[in-house]
Order: structure tokens, then C-alpha cells, then sequence
């Protein structure tokens, strides 16, 4: 069995900005210029204290004209550091969302490309959790929280260095007092913030999984009973997912109790400023530029700690997006074409979903050039399997499967998916109408080719039968329908081998006879695979494959 790759609910936060580079590289030159901009803005705002301790000291000396000039030089100044403040936000913000968008559009590739075997080994749920949930969090951290991140981290930098050029002594009582128990709280914070924000990420996906999976089975819930059952596990997932926000709150909290030592660190400020200037080895205008400056110090640090429980919960978002890049890489594609036409064979196929349980063994098969055959079996015999591996969707564990001789692991996807189409019995519609969906086949297909297609296929009174035609909602459709739609995407994406998983779901008779026009009008002139469980459908099959319990049933081969 090939090794599936399983997300981790907790993945690790190490080295998360060098893991997360390649996706910034791109826009690089963009964040150097928000960065340069908002250290710019963070330098004129530390400026303005020295430039009021100019103000203070003109004033006590009675200097009118230095007062004018260093008041006018602090208007200059504000308006500058506003102007700044404004570039820098605007341009991390478009840096920012550019990354975001990049990231966002990774994931989705990455989904499209992934392994059919990784997808099935994770709920819905979790998948669409890190693909969206994640991406809209660090969307939103980049718009609100990271412009202030940046802005403080510079501001605190520029503000010890300008206190030290003051007055160092002064300045290190403040760090001394200040800084090592600031310290210790941080520690104490992010000691527990990891694990805390970690398993809330990982709780809400589990929520959001159950949530999803309730929509999905709604309808069968409902007609067996099961939904209070049902609605238990949510409330156990619900449960566990505030369990996890309560820690994670009381993380946080910790980081609050550097208030309390600000507050005793500006006290010490005070008064041994009041001192030194009472003793004449401070000027008056300087004690005024340390308080101003510690106040832009300490706030500093408070806004910092406020934003410790954004920038976590980032984190833990980061990990988990990155979590999902790297393990659900796709397999590595072939570089073989495949002929127009060919035989469609399958070798000695063993397939496990699980590792000790084989699906299917030892399975040989051949389908010659334009062959019609049915796949038959009962449930669980293996028949979609071996469809999907025949199809190219799963890579058989030993064994291999060619067209036209070629092996199809050596040959690139998209031969494979222009060569072999695949209709499984639930055919899946996007949201818009019928046209929307039809022009998702190969080429892009305009109407006129998709009323082209239906006549091929003799079904254009189903199309005219269709409450607004092409523009009827895809929504609005039966099971039936869909295959019959199904269809007529493999007409105008004309492949060489058609493999159709045929609807097991109660058919009205009038989708039922049009399906079966449309399956004789398809036949002529390509291979068809049918897993077939209506009987009109396998009399129209001039050869029976059957499967039972996972290898050949010599019983139905005709």
C-alpha cells in the first residue's frame, strides 16, 4: 500500500517564517519598501519626545526663538509620521494580501492536484478548514494587526536607543526594572501559547468537519432517526472546541500582567528622575523626554502583549496551512503520451485502502480497442475500485494498468484524463447552471457545441424538457440528470475510453430511456466501461466482467 501522508492536528510551529519565504519571495521587493516605510514611520514618531524636551528646554530658558523652531519643526514632524503611517499600512497591506493571495491559490491547487487517497484519508472538514479558515485569519492579521506589529517592534528599538543617547544610567534602571520580569511573562506566555492555540485550531476543524459532514447526510439523518445521536457527537466536537478557547483566554491573560509592571516601572522613572534633576545631573527638558519616551516604551510593550493572542492563533494557522502544502503534494506526473486509440489493460491489480486489507487481488483484465463491457458484482466487490484504477485516479499497489501499451504512471495526467474519462455514480455540479457546468469540459465549450453534443448523443429533448434549458440551476437536478450531464461533458471532452459508474438511485422512467440513448449513442467509436446494476443497462453490454470479493468471477465473463 502506498504511504498516505496524514496532516498533523497539531503541526509543529518551528522555523515557520523560513517554511513560509518560498510563498514571499515573489513579493519581496514590495515588503522591503513596507518595511522601509514603517521603520521610517516608527523614526518620526520616536522623534517627536526629543523634539518637545527642544520645546521644554527653550521654554525654561526663555529662548522664544528656539521655542518657535522646535514647535515648528514637531507640527512637520506629526504630519510627516502621519503621511508615513498611511504609506506603510496601504503598502504591507497590499504586500500582505498579495502573499495571502498566493497562499490561497497554492491551496487550492494543491487540493486539485492531491492524491485521491490523501483526500479520502481526511474529513472534508478539516481540509476546507485550512484552505479557508486559516487563509481568511492571516488575511485579517495582515490587514489589522501586522502594520501595528511592525510599527511597535521599530518603535521600541528606536526609543532604548535614543534613551541610552541621553542618559544610559537612567535608561538601564528603567530596562533593569522593566525588562526582566516583562521577560518572564512573555516566557510564561508562549511556554503555554503553542499547545493552547494549536489544539483550539485543531478542535475548530474537527467542529467544522462534523458540520460539514451533518449537511452532507442531513436528508438520510432525518429518515433513519440518527440525527439526536447525530447532534451528540457535535455537541461532544462543540464542547471540546470551547474547552480549548477557555485555555487559550486564559493564555492570554497571562500576558496582561505586564500592566502591572509597567505601572511600577514608570514609578521608578518618576522619581529617580525627579531626583537626579533635583540633584542637577538631568536637565528638566530630559526627565520630560524619558517620560514621554518610556510612555511610547511601556505602551509599546502593551500593545505587543495584545497582540501575542493574534499572532499565535497566526501561527497555529501557518503551521497548519503550511501542514497542508507540504503533505498533500502530488504524486509525481508521468512524461509519456498515450495514442489516440489503444487497448485498455490491467495486470495482476492489487489495491488496499488499508494495509492489511486487500480490495482487490491479483486482478487481470483486457479491454480492446471500442470494446463495451459491464462491470458487475455485489456491493463491495470492488467495483468502483478497480474503475478508478483503471480510470488512473488510484495507482495500483502492484501491478499496472496501460492504454495502448503505455503504462499509465509513465504517462502525464493530462493525457490520461484527455485518453480515459471516468462518470462516477454521483456526478457533482457546481454551483451555477447547466451551461456553466458543461463549459467546464475541455476547450471551454460555447453553446452551440453543447446543443451539438446533446443531438450527437440523441437526447435533445431532454435539453428542451429542461425547465430553462441550458440556464437551468444545476442545483435543480436529479441524480439521473446529472449522469445524463455527465455525459454529454465526456461527448464534448470525446475521450477514448469511457468508464461510467451508473446511478444505483431510483431513475423515472423518461431520465432512464434517455439514458440509455444516450449510453448507445456514446459506445460507437470509443471503449465503454459500465458498472452496471439496471438490467436494461447490462443487456445493452455485449460482455460481462464480474468481480466478487475482490478478484475476477469467471461466472459472468461472456
Amino acid at each position: 500500500m502506498a504511504e498516505v501522508l496524514l496532516l498533523s492536528d497539531e503541526p509543529s510551529h518551528e522555523r515557520l517564517l523560513r517554511r513560509a519565504w518560498p510563498y514571499m519571495r515573489p513579493h519581496s521587493g514590495r515588503l522591503l519598501a513596507a518595511l522601509l516605510l514603517s521603520l521610517a514611520e516608527s523614526a518620526a514618531l520616536v522623534a517627536l519626545a526629543p523634539l518637545i524636551g527642544l520645546a521644554v528646554e527653550a521654554l525654561v530658558a526663555g529662548d522664544r526663538d528656539r521655542l518657535l523652531t522646535a514647535v515648528a519643526l514637531l507640527a512637520a514632524l506629526v504630519v510627516a509620521q502621519a503621511l508615513l503611517a498611511r504609506f506603510a499600512a496601504s503598502t504591507l497591506a497590499v504586500a500582505g494580501e498579495n502573499v495571502v493571495r498566493g497562499l490561497r491559490e497554492r491551496a487550492a491547487e494543491r487540493l486539485a492536484e492531491a492524491p485521491l487517497r490523501f483526500l479520502e484519508a481526511h474529513r472534508g472538514g478539516s481540509l476546507l478548514q485550512r484552505a479557508t479558515g486559516e487563509i481568511a485569519e492571516l488575511a485579517m492579521f495582515v490587514r489589522e494587526a501586522l502594520p501595528n506589529l511592525l510599527g511597535v517592534t521599530a518603535t521600541l528599538a528606536f526609543t532604548i536607543v535614543m534613551l541610552l543617547g541621553y542618559s544610559w544610567p537612567l535608561t538601564l534602571v528603567v530596562v533593569a526594572v522593566f525588562l526582566p520580569p516583562a521577560l518572564l511573562i512573555t516566557r510564561w506566555f508562549a511556554r503555554g501559547a503553542g499547545p493552547a492555540f494549536g489544539a483550539h485550531a485543531g478542535a475548530e476543524a474537527t467542529m467544522a468537519g462534523t458540520f460539514a459532514e451533518t449537511l452532507d447526510v442531513r436528508e438520510e439523518l432525518r429518515a433513519v432517526g440518527g440525527l439526536p445521536a447525530w447532534m451528540e457527537r457535535f455537541d461532544r466536537d462543540n464542547l471540546a472546541t470551547l474547552t480549548t478557547q477557555r485555555r487559550t483566554v486564559l493564555v492570554e491573560n497571562r500576558i496582561g500582567a505586564i500592566t502591572l509592571v509597567e505601572g511600577a516601572a514608570m514609578a521608578v522613572l518618576l522619581v529617580f528622575g525627579a531626583w537626579l534633576a533635583a540633584e542637577g545631573r538631568l536637565s528638566v527638558a530630559t526627565v520630560v523626554v524619558f517620560v514621554l519616551a518610556g510612555r511610547n516604551l511601556f505602551e509599546g510593550f502593551g500593545d505587543l502583549s495584545q497582540l501575542a493572542g493574534e499572532i499565535q492563533t497566526v501561527r497555529a494557522g501557518l503551521a497548519r496551512l503550511l501542514d497542508l502544502l507540504s503533505a498533500g503534494a502530488p504524486e509525481p506526473d508521468g512524461v509519456l503520451p498515450l495514442p489516440a486509440r489503444g487497448e485498455l489493460l490491467a495486470q495482476d491489480v492489487t489495491f488496499r485502502y488499508e494495509r492489511d486489507t486487500e480490495v482487490l487481488r491479483g486482478v487481470s483484465v483486457r479491454f480492446s480497442e471500442e470494446a463495451h463491457a459491464g462491470l458487475v458484482g455485489e456491493t463491495g466487490s470492488g467495483k468502483t475500485t478497480l474503475s478508478k484504477i483503471l480510470g488512473g485516479l488510484y495507482p495500483p499497489d502492484s501491478g499496472r494498468v496501460t492504454f495502448g501499451g503505455v503504462d499509465l504512471r509513465e504517462a502525464s495526467r493530462e493525457e490520461v484524463r484527455r485518453r480515459i474519462a471516468l462518470i462516477p455514480q454521483e456526478v457533482h455540479m457546481v454551483s451555477g447552471s447547466v451551461a456553466d457546468n458543461l463549459a467546464l469540459a475541455p476547450g471551454e465549450p460555447g453553446r452551440d457545441e453543447m446543443e451539438a453534443a446533446f443531438e450527437a448523443l440523441g437526447i435533445t429533448a431532454f435539453a428542451a424538457a429542461l425547465p430553462q434549458g441550458l440556464d437551468t440551476p444545476a442545483d435543480d437536478l436529479s441524480a439521473g440528470e446529472r449522469q445524463i450531464l455527465g455525459l454529454v461533458r465526456a461527448v464534448l471532452a470525446d475521450p477514448a475510453v469511457l468508464i461510467l459508474d451508473e446511478a444505483t438511485a431510483d431513475i423515472d422512467p423518461v431520465t432512464a430511456r434517455d439514458l440509455e440513448t444516450a449510453l448507445a449513442r456514446l459506445r460507437e467509436g470509443r471503449t465503454l466501461i459500465v458498472i452496471a446494476h439496471r438490467p436494461a443497462t447490462i443487456e445493452l453490454l455485449p460482455r460481462l466482467v464480474g468481480l466478487r470479493a475482490g478478484v475476477l468471477d469467471t461466472r459472468h465473463e461472456n
